[in-house]
């Protein structure tokens, strides 16, 4: 998809720009978990040093903090462009795209490194095996041996900052935007504009429902079995099925590997 999006010219759109960052995270985010656990399943050992551990924290904590934050992104640049068509170009310019990918970017990587930092400071006295398949801070805490009540605040405070928020503005968003493609008289552009939201929706509720139900909760009606079914979902399955959705979903994207196939493969 990012390889895609930047050999077509006619993907070169503040929309495009933004997806190809949202597949960039996901490329990141599965890297930060899966390739460890893979070793691990096939080599037989569940070790990880305490350096590994923090860094796998960091990564993962960053790459879902600043992939909340583009979707909201994302979700705004829909409402511009189908709620003010005459302006798009105006409040999406390049400076605004190039601004929203670098808050999103900073902010979670801000978020990554204050729960990482916290973390890694704790004492751990009990036992070092960590009840889950990554280095989950949550997971991290039940092995803590002091209090951990101020950080349990914490973790709930952050999903609210990134994960909450935004999705407030995604629903915003997108209920403006049903609204006006409602009162649409052309049924071509209700068409265009359902296919484009249906598939971007599609995509923040694979993200948010499992990551929302998971760290939403209180500490008292979470489980480790199913915290870890949860994760499963989020980190591997939602980064890998979103950009399958936005290329078979998108005339434009399969349009774009058309020209982009017959580049490569020019008939004789």
């Amino acid at each position: 998809m990012i390889g895609l999006i930047l050999l077509d010219p006619r993907l070169h759109t503040p929309m495009y720009f933004l997806l190809s960052q949202l597949s960039l995270m996901d490329l990141m985010y599965i890297s930060t978990t899966v390739p460890k656990m893979a070793y691990n399943f096939f080599s037989g050992q569940k070790s990880i040093s305490f350096l590994s551990c923090g860094v796998q924290s960091f990564f993962f904590v960053t790459m879902a903090s600043s992939e909340a934050l583009l979707l909201a992104a994302m979700a705004y640049d829909r409402f511009v462009a189908i709620c003010h068509p005459l302006h798009y170009h105006i409040h999406m310019s390049k400076k605004m795209c190039v601004k929203m990918i670098l808050g999103s970017w900073a902010l979670g990587s801000l978020n990554g490194l204050v729960h990482t930092v916290y973390a890694l400071h704790l004492p751990y006295c009990r036992s070092r095996a960590i009840g889950h398949f990554y280095c989950d801070i949550p997971a991290m805490m039940r092995l803590v041996c002091t209090d951990t009540w101020v950080y349990e605040y914490m973790i709930i405070f952050s999903a609210v900052l990134v994960l909450l928020l935004p999705f407030l503005g995604i629903t915003a968003s997108y209920g403006r935007v049903l609204f006006v493609v409602f009162h649409m008289r052309s049924k071509e552009g209700k068409r265009k504009a359902f296919t484009t939201c249906s598939t971007h929706l599609t995509v923040v509720i694979f993200y948010y429902a499992p990551f929302g139900y998971n760290y939403l909760r209180p500490k008292s009606l979470r489980s480790p079995a199913e915290d870890k079914k949860l994760a499963v979902f989020y980190t591997i399955l939602t980064p890998m099925l979103n950009p399958i959705i936005y290329s078979l979903r998108n005339k434009e994207v399969l349009g774009a590997m058309r020209r982009v196939y017959g580049m490569f493969n020019p008939r004789k």
